[in-house]
């Protein structure tokens, strides 16, 4: 029997209160890693006057952690769905608690690194088997809230970092940004032990022989791929994107890219053919599944939008308009607030209703707001302020949770583990792409204005920065129009395709 068979099981005999404690101690864990990859960002400074290491250095602590997230998440989703989810997934919360507690030691710049690739290697563990996790545990009925939830636990983990950070930083050493996880890390450890159903791998696997049952081949190109396009972005914020670097790392990550395909493809060509082989680390055949493949490219294009306003509104409320900073911490805690509250709304409405017009309502909206960023000025009222970041909040609560449960709930049971660390995958892809291109559209327009290139807030130019602003948000209302024509696409599947099933609970394509 295999780990979702048994699951599965589980979960029709289960009780409510224990799923829900269950999803509380994933989303917890889920919080906590995204907690840490934003909470560094405000200790930088302090990192490079402790650690004495320049701050183009001191950037490889944030930067290590998103390439081993990124890198490792297909392999453990891929592990996931060969030993158990639940395996993987409690291993992963030991492994992240022991880095946690490493990384609060100052035993110098490389040990902090190496303590980083340790709370990565975790992270990746938990983050790409959650949502197959909460998948198999919760019925149908419950799943759109549920995974209404574990957004509401990644989104204040984003957004909490600076300020949390920023509070510890004032009291107590940088360790203990780090620190702060050991003890919600040991507690879901206990709650995972006692919680989570009994797991087991799939008839035929057995943990001694993995190298011969896992794509490692696969594994290497992809982590390589995501290594090279990560630098290439790192690189290129720092010193153009035209770069020669950036360029030989753009290419390599391209090739290697292609390379990983090719492997995939000739992989999966072998078992379609009978023939004995690996199985691919991705079987590309999940790909034919067209809502899951428009889900997922709607995902990507909603969280590349929203991470324009959480990197551009920091400048805008400090730098522009004098704001302290905890002023403008205020006004941005509007976003979680707003989360918070419509999150569970959005996740009933999902369970009940059309997932499809959700997610287009949900898209709407954020579209709504990003074309209101662009009329910002430094006149603007902060209740107008306010008002904006509520409604691309409640945007993004809409459609967050109805969007991961139909990338979820249209892929078969065996292909959970991957297409949860897909859907994860796509998230950080989408950070970097909007933080990446937001940095870009900001400083190139207002070097542009300025006649030199700067890479930083000009004091005595606040018309400089209001153009690059400006840009900004209209290249990201522009990707939530994309985004919008991405979600109407399924939508018209939906209505006009005989592919989707009858049955409005279970719409899974027939040619899949």
């Amino acid at each position: 029997m295999s780990i979702e068979e048994k699951t599965e099981e589980t979960a029709e005999t289960m009780s409510g209160r224990r799923r829900w404690l269950i999803l509380v101690a994933i989303g917890s864990f889920n919080f906590m890693a995204t907690l840490v990859a934003s909470i560094v960002n405000i200790a930088l400074p302090t990192l490079s006057r402790e650690l004495r290491v320049p701050m183009d250095h001191v950037t490889w602590i944030v930067l290590i952690y998103l390439i081993a997230v990124s890198g490792l998440l297909i392999f453990f989703g891929r592990l996931g769905d060969l030993i158990g989810k639940i395996r993987v997934f409690r291993a992963g919360t030991v492994i992240f608690t022991l880095g946690s507690l490493l990384a609060g030691f100052d035993f110098g710049f490389w040990f902090l690194i190496f303590a980083r690739f340790v709370q990565a290697w975790g992270a990746a563990m938990t983050m790409s088997n959650s949502f197959g996790i909460i998948t198999s545990v919760f019925p149908p009925r419950n799943r759109t809230r549920a995974m209404a939830a574990i957004g509401i636990f990644v989104s204040l983990g984003a957004v909490t970092g600076p300020g949390l950070g920023g509070l510890i930083l004032q009291f107590l050493p940088w360790g203990y940004i780090f620190w702060i996880n050991v003890p919600a890390g040991l507690f879901a450890i206990v709650m995972g032990a006692k919680l989570f159903p009994k797991s087991k791998p799939l008839a035929g696997i057995q943990l001694r022989n993995l190298r011969h049952d896992l794509d490692w081949t696969g594994a290497a190109l992809f982590f390589c791929a995501i290594s090279f396009l990560f630098l290439g972005v790192e690189i290129g914020q720092n010193k153009g994107f035209i770069h020669s670097a950036v360029i030989g790392f753009v290419v390599g990550a391209i090739m290697l890219g292609i390379s990983f395909i090719v492997v995939e493809f000739r992989l999966c060509g072998k078992l379609d053919a009978g023939q004995k082989s690996v199985p691919p680390l991705i079987d590309l055949h999940i790909f034919r599944n067209r809502l899951f493949s428009i889900s997922l490219i709607a995902g990507l294009f909603m969280f590349t939008t929203n991470f324009f306003a959480n990197i551009i509104m920091p400048f805008y409320l400090q730098n522009l308009r004098g704001w302290t900073p905890g002023h403008a911490g205020l006004v941005m805690m509007a976003f979680p607030i707003t989360m918070i509250i419509v999150g569970p709304i959005a996740g009933w409405m999902g369970d009940y209703a059309n997932k499809e017009i959700i997610t287009a309502v949900g898209i709407t909206l954020v579209a709504i707001s990003q074309f209101a960023y662009t009329l910002l000025d430094e006149r603007t009222s902060i209740f107008a302020l306010v008002a904006v970041t509520v409604l691309n909040a409640g945007g993004t609560a809409i459609f967050q949770s109805p969007n991961n449960a139909l990338v979820m709930s249209t892929v078969e049971k065996r292909y959970l583990g991957v297409a949860g660390s897909i859907n994860a995958l796509a998230r950080n892809l989408g950070m970097v792409t909007g933080i990446s291109l937001a940095t870009v559209a900001l400083f190139t327009t207002m070097s542009a204005r300025l006649g030199q290139r700067v890479i930083h807030y000009v004091e005595d130019r606040p018309d400089a920065f209001l153009s690059g602003m400006h840009t900004s948000f209209y290249i990201s209302f522009g990707l939530s129009l994309v985004t919008l024509c991405v979600v109407g696409l399924r939508l018209f599947f939906q209505c006009y395709s005989r592919s989707y099933s009858k049955d409005s609970s279970r719409r899974i394509f027939s040619d899949y």
